[in-house]
């Protein structure tokens, strides 16, 4: 048979309005069954229109698939055709992709490709894309498929839809990848549209680089709004995530902020005989610390992308490949940075990973490819230009967001074009050097070999930039933004680079070198003293003891807590064994994983808190009730007795790994204690069960996390074995400030003198029955707030690990009579400005 190369048609008998398929290879099916009636398939053809979907994404985006067969069934193609099943209600394609119109394509060669390109075009019109949604007439459908007009501009004033909120943006830097990356990632689980509108500009909230391009900052107010058959629910699940981060955000730009103030200083090179001054370069500080050695520059990537097209539907596979590797790549880069640097740095590739679910992107892409670009060519022209709008950002932080965008879209690029790989930060000279670069990327900055690039110095970016993050955990001096006449430095130019001051020194003189090399060695000295002091007790100079514990979620995380000084667990959520997953594990799943945290522990101590759900942590498969104020209902000890089916094969898992464990190594705690009973009733639990199992008697705790805990704890603690005190929920219940609000979060401050005085409390009511009493709360991993505990008589101090080695530096250079002074002056203190003016360094 002759190919068929005449273009698609489109009769009514190929529209089926009103579908309902079960899923998505019931609607491929449907669709196909249409191509088969009209003669334009061998039946066998939706086997293969099947099998693509193994290997390709065909949603094209904006409710609209395209699925089609493998390329080398086109044999069975009988004659162009397409046919379009409209389903209304939707029907999910892939995770977070609800396909509204799915046109299915018959074609022997590329005939397809206008009915391509005014899909594409359509999906820029909106709203009549909404309407051919719903519409009862098939006429409709033909005419928009026929329609070679250009597509109608976004409107200027955005709507909102059916359920909405506004928000003030309070994150200190901004609405930046990783935050915005949660955003999405709640996003997608709500089965209709997400949009978030500043003004006029409105994004989709299900697509990362739309959300970075509204360039959101501290203070812009936007609206939040979703519709289809959740919207509700899933608005106030975008509510919880977006109101969630601003603690953390703020929290983090205040550990920043004490990093900078605490940094080393800068070195001053010493003044010349002859008053000669060293020539400089000089940008922004990134990364502190001294190096010296030979300048290498590496040379600027000058990418031109040549444009060779290729087949529609094999340039498709080769972008879904791309994509499909580049993740695989980014997920197992976010793994090591993870083991290496930690969670927090990993997260910057988890969010880069996230730009590759952009629609518009792959969207952009397609439609350049149908209008007859190569796919390297197209996936880079869209890059770039998404990338030069976030780059024209006024906000540096989200301006550094299209050199991450540039970075990704350089991996899928060089996987869809091999040629395109260029040079490497691998080649470089044998011995070590300071890398000279125009910019270099966060990936090409965490794979940098250490041995060889002992200092960094690019010409672009801001010391906000991932870059700059990733080489201040390194511990690699890096200076940014040194301009243009750091690239035409001569390779082998001998150089001193301070990261602090943001400065490189060139052609140092004799004494330049010896000055540079000497205060290297007091750094190297003072650092190696701080790395031994790490696994050293924290015992103040007279002797007084704290225990120090680390607050770790999974076994994997324990080799990073006791390198960085842990002496064990203080605080396991057991709950990120339920967030993270669609279902709740169950009993062999849960010991299989307290089993491995006591193995890796290594008979150190290890507290496990029971399944604390409700208030900020909702968990959607435990269906529970919606409450108007989560955070006074049913949540932590209160749900777990109101539902044993949790309680009860949590406990079970618990104990068995205790008859594993050596004795006094586990200890439970259960959360959100307010009153004896609930004590009574979960003591009665632990101790039927351990029975049954033959298990050994396990201390049991209490979380004191409300007033009404503290208040009574002389009476609680007669039944408990021991307190630990969550400040975060005590601040917030004591000062009746909800920490999540965006207007009050920052007056939830842990240091009032109010909660120092219900800690005092606690401390003096555990003591009349020798109980000990520690804290798992945000404070314990600030050194002043934990001198003030100490003080206060905690005795147990548990912490994210990168905290761990400052608080203990802060309680060895204390003493236990100059910690309690210390405590006394703070609860006598009337307001928390109050206490915090009290930090003066060691006690």
């Amino acid at each position: 048979m002759a190919p068929d190369t005449h273009p698609l048609s489109l009769p009514p008998d190929l529209i089926r309005l009103g579908a309902r398929p079960a899923g998505k290879e019931a609607a491929i099916r449907e669709a196909a069954q249409l191509l088969i009636a009209a003669g334009c398939i061998d039946p066998a053809y939706a086997d293969s229109m099947i099998r693509r979907e193994t290997v390709a994404n065909t949603f094209l985006g904006h409710g609209v698939a395209i699925p089609h067969g493998m390329v080398d069934d086109r044999d069975l193609v009988r004659r162009n055709g397409i046919a379009i099943l409209q389903v209304p209600d939707g029907v999910l394609w892939n995770e977070g992709q609800t396909a509204r119109l799915v046109v299915a394509i018959a074609a022997q060669s590329d005939a397809h490709i206008a009915i391509l390109r005014r899909l594409t075009r359509l999906m820029q019109d909106e709203a009549r894309l909404n309407a051919l949604f719903s519409t009862a007439d098939p006429a409709e459908l033909v005419a928009a498929l026929s329609d070679d007009s250009p597509a109608a501009g976004p409107a200027s004033d955005a709507g909102d839809l059916a359920e909405s909120f506004e928000w003030v943006v309070d994150y200190p830097t901004g609405l930046h990848a990783r935050p915005a990356a949660a955003w999405v990632e709640t996003a997608r689980t709500a089965a209709g549209r997400v949009r978030i509108r500043h003004g006029g500009e409105a994004a989709d909230g299900k697509t990362l680089v739309a959300l970075l391009q509204l360039g959101l900052r501290p203070g812009d107010r936007v609206t939040v709004s979703t519709d289809g058959p959740d919207a509700l629910a899933a608005l106030n699940r975008l509510r919880a995530t977006i109101t969630g981060l601003s603690a953390r955000e703020k929290a983090d730009a205040a550990a920043a902020a004490r990093k900078a103030k605490a940094a080393v200083q800068g070195w001053t090179p010493p003044a010349a005989a002859d008053g000669r001054a060293m020539p400089v370069v000089a940008g922004l500080g990134a990364s502190p610390g001294l190096a010296i050695g030979p300048v290498h520059v590496l040379p600027k990537a000058d990418l031109t992308v040549p444009d060779r097209p290729v087949p529609l539907l094999e340039g498709g596979n080769r972008l879904h490949e791309a994509l499909t590797l580049t993740r695989q790549q980014l997920k197992a880069l976010a793994d090591d940075t993870a083991r290496r640097l930690g969670p927090a740095e990993a997260g910057i590739f988890t969010a880069q990973a996230e730009l590759l679910n952009d629609t518009d992107l792959v969207t952009l892409t397609c439609q350049l490819m149908v209008e007859g670009h190569g796919p390297g060519w197209s996936w880079n022209e869209a890059v770039e230009r998404s990338a030069a709008t976030l780059a024209a950002n006024p906000n540096p932080v989200l301006a550094g967001r299209a050199s991450d965008l540039r970075d990704v879209g350089r991996r899928v690029l060089t996987r869809i074009d091999p040629d395109l790989r260029g040079g490497s930060i691998r080649d470089l000279p044998d011995g070590p050097c300071i890398l000279a670069a125009d910019d270099l990327s966060p990936s090409d900055t965490a794979a940098l070999d250490m041995g060889r690039v002992i200092g960094l110095a690019t010409a672009q970016g801001g010391p906000t930039s991932h870059t700059a993050i990733l080489a201040r955990t390194l511990g690699l001096p890096a200076m940014v933004a040194g301009g243009a006449a750091l690239t035409g430095l001569a390779n082998g130019t001998l150089a001193i680079l301070d990261g602090q001051s943001g400065r490189l020194y060139l052609d140092p003189a004799e004494g330049d070198l010896t000055a540079a090399h000497g205060w290297i060695e007091e750094q190297r000295v003072k650092k190696a003293q701080q790395e031994e002091r790490r696994g050293l007790p924290a015992r103040t100079r007279d002797g007084h003891t704290v225990e120090i514990g680390a607050n770790v979620n999974r076994p994997d995380q324990v080799p990073v807590a006791l390198s960085q000084g842990a002496e064990g667990v203080g605080l396991m959520r057991t709950e990120f064994l339920f967030l993270e997953r669609g279902d709740a594990p169950g009993e062999d799943e849960q010991y299989e994983t307290y089993r491995a945290m006591l193995e890796a522990l290594d008979g150190r101590p290890l507290i496990v808190r029971a399944l604390d759900i409700g208030g900020d942590k909702q968990v959607p498969h435990l269906h529970l009730p919606h409450e108007e104020n989560p955070f006074l209902g049913v949540r932590g000890a209160r749900l777990l007795l109101r539902r044993p089916e949790l309680l009860e094969p949590q406990l079970r898992a618990l104990y068995r790994a205790a008859k594993h464990a050596r004795e006094g190594a586990l200890s439970i705690m259960f959360p959100m204690i307010t009153t004896l009973r609930e004590i009574e009733a979960l003591r009665a639990a632990c101790d039927r069960i351990r029975a049954e199992l033959d298990a050994p008697a396990v201390p049991l705790g209490i979380m004191v996390e409300v007033p009404a805990a503290a208040i009574q704890a002389d009476v609680l603690a007669r039944h408990v074995d021991f307190f630990s005190i969550g400040t975060n929920d005590l601040t917030q219940y004591a000062l009746a400030v909800d920490r999540q609000h965006p207007e009050l979060a920052a007056e939830a401050d842990s240091l009032h003198p109010s909660v120092l005085r219900l800690i005092r409390m606690t401390v003096d009511g555990a003591a009349r029955h020798g109980r000990w009493v520690g804290v798992c709360g945000g404070i314990a991993g600030d050194p002043f707030g934990a001198a003030l505990l100490a003080g206060l008589g905690v005795r147990e101090l548990s912490m994210t690990p990168r905290d761990i080695p400052g608080v203990k530096d802060r309680l060895r250079d204390s003493d236990l009579a100059g910690l309690r002074a210390l405590a006394l002056r703070a609860v006598d203190c009337e307001s928390s400005d109050e206490v915090r003016a009290l930090d003066g360094g060691a006690s």
